[in-house]
């Protein structure tokens, strides 16, 4: 049929523009050079009207092509300045340090025993299959946003806004966790040199005692959490670029100190410390015995949020397409051998029932005498320089989240503009900052992790379901790198994660809905009404 006869039967043309208003083609540049001026000013009106019913509509999703395309909208983009060794320096960064350096003694004390190592590998398993999922995603969309993107490609705006609100619990939380871990080796390697924190500057004003009650402190602050975080968030204003020299000089440094420790220890460990390797169930859920390693895992997957950041981080990534599943699978490969290592070593340096402390590498190695006196000196060092990298590479991560959120309208615009000069969204960096320096100085450092690890694992179980929905909805789509034993790996990833959520506390199961009823919230009073959907 010829434009002259289409042209000619209007009706014919408005059915077909009704007919097509969910789907996402810009009618308006298809009918343009119509010669009718009426039938223009139809299209045009009806293209407002689709893109205002699109707007209001919590389960419009964006297409993998509009998620390509929406990467230079409005003039806010990334600079690609990252390369594959820098990329898996932040997977490394962000995921050894947090699990190694403060919440490997928590989990064998209260949960694991010995067999904290075991618990590492589980999470570590649980982790490579949803791995594999992230990799075939951020292979398709090298877009910032990592878990919300991908859930926005597949289950529509709605559930990812439930995914990025979770993705603020995993990030920002870490980040305090992180300033607390971090505060707590730096206080001890000032007590070794005669140094003291005022007491009400040392610690948050809240703790959580044995049955899951908050009770005061006495502090006021954290002080030494707030402030690393604060200079933490200076190094990301300076630019992306900066911040990855520094990342992978610190990490370098870092894995290379952690295997001195974990050699030199090895010939200082009690075989009896390991005995039994998986203690006896204490009648409780999660009090040691099976039930305590998984309860173990679900609590340590937190650690891994460094790896997610990999995947964030996608648009400022040469060559995301390749660089990303090849830096996802590296880091976790790396981080799991050595965390295995690591706790069996401290647990075999001292009883893992003394381990319950912020600083646990510091305290097994302090136990084991004058033969490894030295070796303090250099955790002290590599635990305040680590950490801060894992600060980095988790409030970076949040930056982008922040990012992807404001492209699309969820949050305000300011959230996407660059500093001059720095090409940094400056906005993000300094609000997430800001949160998270005030979350470090007065929140517990227990309740946090838990929060964190559920938040974690919700998305994980996303990012899988995912690589199952896109299959089907956008078959055709290229993927440069697809998930080995489809559709079993997705469907193990979500059942693993789905497990290690069941095992965490039922009070954090709690808290995470009381979260999710707040972002539902925000989304229906600012997101769903201002969104830009195109």
């Amino acid at each position: 049929m010829s434009p002259e006869q289409l042209v000619s039967n209007k009706f014919y043309y408005k059915m077909s523009i009704v007919k097509n208003f969910t789907n996402h083609i810009n009618l308006e540049s298809v009918f343009e050079n119509l010669p009718d001026p009426g039938l223009a000013a139809f299209v045009t009106a009806a293209g407002r009207h689709r893109r205002v019913e699109a707007a209001m509509n919590p389960l419009a999703r964006k297409t993998v092509a509009m998620l390509r395309a929406s990467t230079s909208d409005d003039g806010a983009t990334l600079s690609p300045n990252i390369g594959l060794f820098a990329l898996i320096c932040f997977g490394v960064g962000g995921t050894v340090g947090a699990g190694i350096f403060i919440l490997t003694g928590t989990v064998a004390a209260q949960h694991s025993g010995p067999a904290v190592a075991l618990s590492f590998l589980i999470a570590s398993l649980v982790c490579l299959l949803a791995g594999l999922c992230y990799a075939e995603l951020a292979a398709m969309m090298p877009v910032a946003g990592s878990a919300y993107s991908y859930t926005h490609a597949s289950m529509g705006e709605a559930a990812a806004w439930a995914v990025a609100w979770c993705l603020v619990l995993e990030y920002l939380f870490a980040g305090a966790l992180v300033a607390i871990g971090w505060s707590a080796y730096l206080q001890s390697a000032l007590h070794d040199v005669g140094v003291r924190i005022p007491a009400l500057l040392a610690q948050a004003p809240f703790t959580i005692s044995g049955n899951r009650h908050l009770v005061a402190t006495g502090s006021i602050i954290d002080l030494p959490a707030t402030l690393v975080t604060l200079a933490c968030t200076a190094m990301l204003l300076r630019g992306t670029d900066f911040s990855a020299r520094i990342n992978t000089l610190i990490v370098v440094i870092k894995i290379a100190a952690m295997l001195l420790v974990v050699v030199t220890g090895f010939a200082f460990v009690d075989p009896a410390n390991w005995s039994p390797f998986i203690p006896a169930n204490e009648g409780v859920f999660g009090r040691f015995g099976w039930s305590g390693v998984m309860q173990g895992a679900g609590v340590l997957f937190f650690a891994y949020v460094g790896f997610d950041a990999v995947s964030t981080l996608a648009q400022d990534v040469r060559d995301p397409q390749r660089t990303v599943p090849r830096a996802l699978l590296a880091s976790v490969g790396l981080t799991t051998l050595l965390y295995a290592l690591v706790g069996l070593v401290i647990t075999g340096l001292v009883s893992y029932r003394l381990l319950n402390v912020a600083d646990p590498i510091y305290v097994a190695l302090n136990s084991a005498g004058p033969g490894l006196a030295w070796t303090k000196i250099i955790v002290g060092f590599v635990a305040i320089a680590g950490l801060v990298s894992v600060l980095l590479v988790t409030l970076l991560g949040q930056v982008r989240i922040f990012y992807a959120m404001g492209r699309d309208r969820l949050l305000p615009p300011a959230f996407t503009r660059m500093r001059a000069g720095t090409n940094i969204p400056f906005t993000g960096t300094l609000v997430t900052g800001l949160v998270a320096s005030v979350a470090a100085g007065i929140l517990p450092l227990s309740l946090l992790g838990e929060l964190i690890s559920m938040g974690t694992l919700f998305a994980f179980v996303m990012v899988s379901a995912s690589v199952l929905v896109l299959r089907r909805r956008e078959p055709e789509a290229a993927r440069p790198f697809r998930v080995p034993l489809y559709p079993w790996t997705p469907l193990l990833s979500i059942a693993a994660c789905l497990y290690l959520m069941w095992t965490l506390p039922q009070d954090t199961w709690l808290r995470l809905v009381i979260w999710l009823a707040i972002g539902g919230a925000v989304y229906w009073l600012y997101g769903l009404r201002r969104k830009r959907y195109a």
